[in-house]
């Protein structure tokens, strides 16, 4: 999933990309608060890890400014300044979460996680119908109760489908949920994973709109509870 990282420390920001890229994560990186702004507006983010000490626009007006458009992105803060205050202003303003640097990187991933469950229901890790479904935690299909591990990107397309099943994605729509700024997209880069997904998970399961795009059929929604 694309993530928005922001954050105007060049050795930080290059550190935590590659990590986060490392991780099966697609990192678009700004290093300031308007360009901050405007990657936000243009959307398709999965959760967005936000400084707060920015050139040209502090990160709690970005913040401030996403929200009062209605900006529902997960945002989580990772800031150095660790005052009360400031905090719970992060927080009253729209922040989903915030963590003070320095921070263990698996904490970051576990928050990501955390966050972005909660857009997705509640603190469910399992989201779906009764004939697919995904585990945020573990990125693995569920297809009949069986368990079958995904890449980045197959993780990717099927999260933004299982969003909102029943609805239908464009191939734009898909590119801008599974890749980056920069990254190099085939005009049938999205056919081909879909082709390999029906492969994996069976045929009827991304279905086809013909002009239109892709779907997953709607199901009786099932989610279970991280435990």
């Amino acid at each position: 999933m694309r993530i928005l990282l922001v954050e105007d420390d060049e050795m930080i920001g290059q550190s935590l990309q590659k990590a986060l890229e490392t991780n099966g994560w697609s990192v678009d990186w700004v290093k300031e608060g308007l360009l901050a702004q405007s990657a936000m507006a243009d959307g398709g983010y999965a959760c967005v890890l936000l400084d707060l000490g920015l050139p040209r626009r502090d990160g709690l007006e970005v913040l401030r400014i996403a929200r009062s458009q209605g900006d529902t992105t997960p945002v989580l803060v990772l800031t150095a300044r660790d005052g009360l205050d400031e905090r719970i202003t992060g927080l009253d303003i729209g922040a989903d979460d915030y963590l003070v640097k320095p921070y263990e990187f698996r904490e970051l991933l576990a928050r990501m996680r955390a966050v972005i469950r909660r857009r997705d229901g509640a603190a469910h890790s399992i989201i779906g119908g009764e004939a697919l479904q995904l585990d945020i935690t573990t990125r693995e299909a569920l297809v009949q109760g069986e368990r079958l591990p995904l890449s980045a990107r197959e993780f990717a397309l099927l999260h933004a489908l299982l969003e909102r099943p029943g609805a239908i994605l464009s191939r734009d729509q898909l590119e801008n949920r599974i890749y980056g700024w920069g990254e190099e997209v085939s005009s049938n880069a999205v056919d081909v994973l879909i082709h390999g997904m029906r492969r994996k998970l069976g045929a009827d399961v991304i279905r086809n709109v013909r002009g239109l795009g892709w779907r997953v059929a709607a199901s009786q929604p099932v989610r279970k509870e991280v435990t």
